[in-house]
This record gives structure tokens, C-alpha cells and sequence, in this order.
């Protein structure tokens, strides 16, 4: 028997499912549920022809071309399951776009090869309207805030080797987040598989305790991150990370004095409007000959302003600061750990939040 399921119930049986993806490869290359692997039951071309026949002569017509074109392909959708599965896991979750014949179809093959067969109700379309709308509920967030190069990222992974929980949307997105930030980072996914791999992300965590996170502009680079989730973000407890402007300037320096000139001005001549002409060709001044710092201030200019004007506007959302001497991603984590915890503990709930973490705050 072939046993529906629905988008909220996949996450509960992904560790011991096959989650197998029967739309065509365009399709799963534009965006699929992260671990899903890809049967397609049509080609790219397949899939137009099909489409195209539906149109022009209807349901009945395209079946029987579908029909047509995957007769002798059966057994190997069986074959490639079996190689996938290697025996190991027999039991698999079907989907296509709508959860329509094409899932419904490879389920039944699936089934009849001796696999146990979930189908995912609404297919992938279902999926992606669930993931949009619950991302982050439930979730305690704690956000980390603060002026560019103030090495928020840098604290953020000092949290989670202290054991907090933490989401780092840069790394998912493969950006940093400035005009500079896509310098050094692998080619930025596309917005739908960022969107499944946040969700992914954020179906794996405690909602007993906080996830920490970097704040963040709604788009990072060419990804936009998800309305829902974005406004939680943006309405949960600020911790802004104050670090002087001579140690965030050495930070900027070390992290982008290594790329060409060349690649650093081509990245700089997106804020050509926003710095103004003089200011702009000052910073290509310093750039060619290489000083990286008086360069990095002129920038630093424009996205402090930037920033302490976005800040302004945060009026729903407690706010704390930290006033850090020092860039030292351990010690500056160690100093926000315990502003939090006195923080919770205020409500009494800090020992649920933050049980691995007690020692290592209050011994930074």
C-alpha cells in the first residue's frame, strides 16, 4: 500500500527514507529538497513534449505519449533505485511537482519492486508553500549584530564550538554580504535551494534553545532570504557587537588585501553611486597602490552610515550592546554569552537555554 504523506511529516522520516525526486532534471536542478536523490521519469525534452501534447489535445493524449516514452525505461528506474539504495534502506518517499501521475506512476513501480512507498501529498509545490511559511516558528532566535568587519561570523563560530546552536546564512549562501562578500565563495545557489536548504537547517534544531545568528539585510548577495522568516528575524533580541574601527579596519584588511586589485575595484564600482565620484576614485587610488586600510575607511564610511540608519528604524525588538577592546572572536563570544544568560536568567530560563555554555561564558 502506498501511504500519503504530508510536507510537515517529511522531515520526521528523512533519516530513514530514500527521498527520491521523479521530476525532470531542470527541475531538480533548479531547486529540490535537500538529500533527494533524482529518478526523473521524463526527460527535459520528454517533459515538454508532454506538456505540449496536453495542451493541444488534452489529459487522455499526453498520457498515452507519456506512455509512449517511458514503456521501456521501467526496469531502469528500478535498476537506478536499487543502485542508489544499495539494499540498505527500503523504504523510499516519492515526489514530483504537484504529487501527480508522475510520482503516483514511479510509486506504483516502487512498490511492485519490493519498496516500501510514501507519497508526498501536493508533491513539491506543497513542500516549498510549507518550508515558506514555518521557517523559524518556534524557533528562539538570538541575533548578533554590529558594524561591517566587527567578526560577527568570527563569534558566531566560536558559539557553536562553545555548543550553542547556531545558523550561518552567509556560509548557506555562499556571500558575505557586502559587494566584496561573493570574493572567495563558490557560486551562490539559487534563491529556491537556498530557501530548502534554510528550512533543512532549521528543522534540525532544539526549539527548547536559542539559535544564534548573524543579522542580516534581507538579501545577501543575489539570495533573498524568506519574508516569514526574515521578519522573525528582525523581531527577535538584538545583541549588537561594538568593536573599534581600528580593529575592524585590520580585520577588513586581512580578509580582502589577499585578492587582485582588480577584482577588489570591479566589486567596488557597484558603490560608485552610493560613495560618490571623489570618494570612489579615492578608494582606487589607495587600492592600486595597495593601501588596503585607507581604502577599507572610505568604504566603512558608507556602510556604517548604512547600517546605524537601518538601526534607527528598530523600534519592536529588545536591543543590548557589548562594547568589545578586542577582536578576539573567543573572547568577544564569551562576553555576549553572559549578557545573554543574565539576560534569561532574569526570566528564569537559562538553564534551559544555555546549559552547555554557563562555564565558558563566565570564564571569558
Amino acid at each position: 500500500m502506498i501511504i500519503p504523506l504530508e510536507p510537515q511529516d517529511l522531515f520526521r522520516i528523512k533519516s530513514s527514507h530514500l527521498l527520491v525526486d521523479v521530476r525532470s532534471p531542470a527541475e531538480y536542478a533548479q531547486g529540490h529538497i535537500p538529500g533527494a536523490v533524482s529518478i526523473p521519469l521524463f526527460s527535459d525534452d520528454e517533459r515538454a513534449e508532454v506538456g505540449t501534447r496536453y495542451h493541444q489535445a488534452g489529459k487522455e493524449a499526453a498520457l498515452l505519449v507519456g506512455l509512449d516514452l517511458v514503456g521501456n525505461k521501467m526496469s531502469g528506474f528500478l535498476k537506478k533505485l536499487n543502485a542508489l539504495n544499495r539494499g540498505s534502506i527500503k523504504s523510499v518517499a516519492v515526489y514530483c511537482w504537484r504529487g501527480g501521475m508522475r510520482s503516483a506512476s514511479m510509486a506504483w513501480l516502487f512498490e511492485l519492486g519490493g519498496y516500501r512507498v510514501h507519497l508526498l501529498q501536493g508533491g513539491y509545490k506543497a513542500y516549498r508553500s510549507y518550508i515558506r511559511r514555518e521557517a523559524g516558528k518556534g524557533l528562539q532566535m538570538l541575533v548578533i549584530g554590529g558594524m561591517t568587519g566587527s567578526g560577527k561570523t568570527e563569534v558566531l563560530r566560536q558559539l557553536k564550538e562553545y555548543g550553542e546552536q547556531t545558523l550561518d546564512l552567509e556560509s548557506l549562501a555562499c556571500n558575505k554580504g557586502s559587494v566584496f562578500g561573493y570574493l572567495g565563495q563558490a557560486p551562490q545557489p539559487g534563491n529556491e535551494q537556498f530557501e530548502n536548504d534554510l528550512f533543512d537547517e532549521l528543522a534540525g534544531f532544539d526549539p527548547l534553545r536559542p539559535v544564534w545568528m548573524e543579522d542580516e539585510s534581507r538579501s545577501i548577495g543575489a539570495i533573498g532570504l524568506p519574508s516569514e522568516f526574515y521578519l522573525r528575524m528582525k523581531s527577535s533580541p538584538l545583541i549588537l557587537l561594538k568593536v573599534p574601527e581600528a580593529i575592524r579596519v585590520e580585520r577588513l584588511e586581512l580578509e580582502y588585501a589577499g585578492f587582485e586589485k582588480q577584482e577588489l575595484i570591479a566589486a567596488l564600482k557597484k558603490l560608485l553611486q552610493p560613495l560618490g565620484g571623489l570618494n570612489f576614485r579615492e578608494a582606487v587610488n589607495h587600492i592600486e597602490a595597495g593601501n588596503f586600510g585607507q581604502a577599507i575607511r572610505i568604504v566603512l564610511g558608507y556602510y556604517d552610515k548604512m547600517y546605524l540608519k537601518a538601526l534607527l528604524k528598530t523600534t519592536d525588538r529588545p536591543i543590548a550592546e557589548v562594547n568589545a577592546e578586542t577582536g578576539d572572536a573567543a573572547q568577544n563570544a564569551g562576553l555576549i554569552l553572559k549578557l545573554a544568560m543574565e539576560s534569561f536568567k532574569k526570566q528564569s530560563l537559562s538553564q534551559n537555554y544555555f546549559p552547555a555554555s554557563e562555564n565558558t561564558a563566565t570564564n571569558h
